[in-house]
């Protein structure tokens, strides 16, 4: 039986690459960063290396990289930071769609004192520009948009959304630890003041992201400690992860962008073959590796099972959310009926799938889906 994995919105595998470069961190190069000593220096030189590595990537400066343990805690940081920070603004704008680190995240703030605005989407995904303009205040402390959508890949367009904050004079922070080396980011082009990175979702190891904080923002730390992160994110550094994070960085192609994009088209073409079936998210402005698909009257839980027994991994939404049964807040906010939101599944390929590993699935998908039809109790 074939073993294929179409989770990797979820996380991906670690590239070889990348394990080579982390591997010497483990039992050569262990030495703290923050030791003084020739050993400890020759790591912090490492660790130094990297942060220039990523913040090149977006248009950074060196300096604006303060290294994390991923995007929960990035996205924490920045929303949680700028609150306990700013004593005159209090109003923070975010979507319906957005991770729940960060949907939990300003629910938390609302009981500490601030008011949020969660922007509407229309039916795939995108928020209006018109509605942020008209949400922004002068008690507005930030707009948190994600970029790229975890679950339906709906791409948000930062350079617009960032004119309007630069013009209202608000802070702008955008997840993108799904995009990030899958769309362009340019910290300057698009102005962004902070922004969320992670490695799981690049070929790169648990554990380790980052956030941009541009210079001169004034932001609360999460963690006290030594001072670590320039006293900004305290916590001996995770300088194997760290490593990894900059070599899958490092080793990110447009042609796996291009080859992805060429396979999740195919994807979906092939997809919408099978007897009705609804494609979730816009079909062209989505992240490259995006596929997040509703089999109309038969569970989603119950596609994904007998995919499973099949050797194939997909998901029913967020992993994070995973634990929930409870209808996915993405698919609600572009206005499915539960019944149809139910019945989706997410697949996410990766610069490893195959064109061969797509005709698998959708040969045993079509079996599958036959067969629940002809068993559902619901009205097809």
């Amino acid at each position: 039986m074939k073993n294929i994995y179409l989770d990797n919105a979820a996380t991906t595998k670690v590239d070889e690459k990348v394990l080579k470069e982390m591997l010497p961190y483990f039992n050569e190069k262990y030495a703290n960063a923050s030791s003084s000593h020739s050993f400890g220096q020759d790591v912090k030189h490492a660790l130094d290396r990297s942060r220039k590595t990523i913040a090149k990537a977006i248009g950074a400066k060196t300096s604006e990289i303060y290294f994390t343990s991923g995007g929960t805690e990035s996205n924490n940081f920045a929303l949680k930071g700028l609150f306990f920070s700013n004593k005159e603004k209090n109003h923070i704008i975010t979507t319906k769609i957005e991770h729940d680190c960060v949907i939990n995240t300003c629910k938390w703030l609302e009981t500490k004192g601030a008011t949020v605005t969660y922007l509407n989407v229309d039916q795939v995904g995108n928020i209006s520009l018109e509605e942020l303009k008209n949400s922004i205040t002068d008690k507005t402390l930030v707009v948190s948009i994600i970029h790229g959508n975890n679950e339906i890949g709906t791409i948000q367009d930062l350079v617009e959304i960032g004119k309007i904050c630069k013009e209202k004079g608000c802070l702008f922070h955008t997840d993108a630890c799904q995009s990030f080396t899958k769309v362009e980011i340019n910290v300057k082009k698009m102005n962004l003041d902070l922004v969320t990175l992670n490695s799981h979702k690049i070929h790169g190891p648990k554990g380790v992201g980052c956030l941009y904080i541009k210079e001169g923002i004034k932001i609360t730390p999460l963690f006290h400690g030594g001072g670590h992160e320039r006293k900004l994110r305290s916590g001996t550094e995770n300088v194997s992860g760290i490593v990894g994070f900059s070599k899958a960085v490092d080793i990110r192609s447009s042609k796996d962008v291009k080859k992805m994009t060429e396979l999740r088209d195919y994807f979906i073409k092939k997809l919408l073959e099978i007897n009705n079936v609804t494609l979730n998210g816009p079909r062209t402005n989505r992240l490259c590796n995006n596929i997040n698909i509703s089999f109309n009257n038969i569970e989603g839980e119950a596609v994904g099972g007998y995919l499973e027994n099949e050797g194939i991994y997909t998901s029913t939404g967020s992993a994070c959310a995973s634990h929930s049964l409870e209808t996915s807040h993405v698919l609600k906010a572009i206005g499915l009926e539960p019944l149809q939101a139910n019945s989706s599944i997410r697949i996410s390929i990766s610069k490893f799938t195959e064109k061969s590993d797509i005709d698998y699935v959708i040969e045993k998908l079509s079996k599958i889906v036959s067969k629940l039809r002809k068993i559902s109790p619901l009205v097809n």
